[in-house]
């Protein structure tokens, strides 16, 4: 009885045993895999941690030149965006963009924006475009976005104020055309950062060297 009760004895030492094991084992396991989210989780945030260019360029601009992006309005529903050194400077978002031209001007040196307006080119008053184009400074970028109408009160005067600015595209500008458009005061060759299109969206990605509009 006493070899036999030493063997139950044992045995229930060896199962206990066992069982702790198993049982730290487990946990062990567990712990490892609770883990695996985290670390996952940790892998999938570096990865997803791409470099933004700014104003959603699809390449980042090189030193000394600036982001810009500018979009027109489509038709009458959608209006126009602006952006220039990933700032949003004019937007519907914003609510703060116009039937017509709307124009944003900024320091061809320092980046700064200095100021930004509609103007209604279907009934308003064109002498205030006029008015305003006559009085920007040679150092200063100019950016247009087109919005529904463009082109009804545009006059000669108007449109030789903007090809002093380095504009092509002005002299045909018309009813309803969408058009953008940067340039600046006596540009030594034309502006190359201008599209013009018939009732079409149209929009410029690119990037502006600063020291060329000094």
């Amino acid at each position: 009885m006493r070899l036999s009760g030493l063997l139950r004895y044992l045995a229930l030492i060896f199962a206990v045993a066992t069982t702790w094991l198993f049982i730290r084992e487990y946990i062990n396991f567990n712990m490892k895999t609770f883990r695996l989210p985290r670390w996952m989780g940790s892998a999938h945030k570096n990865s997803s941690q791409l470099v933004k260019n700014k104003c959603g360029l699809s390449k980042s601009c090189p030193d000394n030149f600036f982001a810009f992006k500018i979009v027109s309005g489509a038709a009458n529903v959608v209006g126009p965006t602006m952006c220039f050194e990933d700032q949003t400077i004019m937007s519907p978002v914003k609510n703060n963009v116009g039937r017509g031209l709307n124009v944003v001007l900024v320091d061809g040196t320092t980046g700064a924006v200095l100021t930004q307006k509609s103007f209604d080119m279907y009934s308003g008053d064109a002498s205030l475009l006029t008015k305003f184009l006559k009085e920007i400074s040679e150092d200063v970028l100019v950016l247009v976005a087109s919005y529904d109408d463009p082109g009804t009160k545009m006059n000669d005067e108007i449109r030789k104020l903007f090809s002093n600015l380095g504009s092509t595209h002005v002299k045909q500008l018309g009813f309803r055309d969408s058009w953008v458009f940067l340039g600046a005061q006596n540009l030594k060759s034309k502006s190359p950062f201008e599209q013009r299109s018939f009732q079409t969206q149209q929009n410029w990605a690119s990037y502006s060297k600063g020291e060329a509009r000094k």
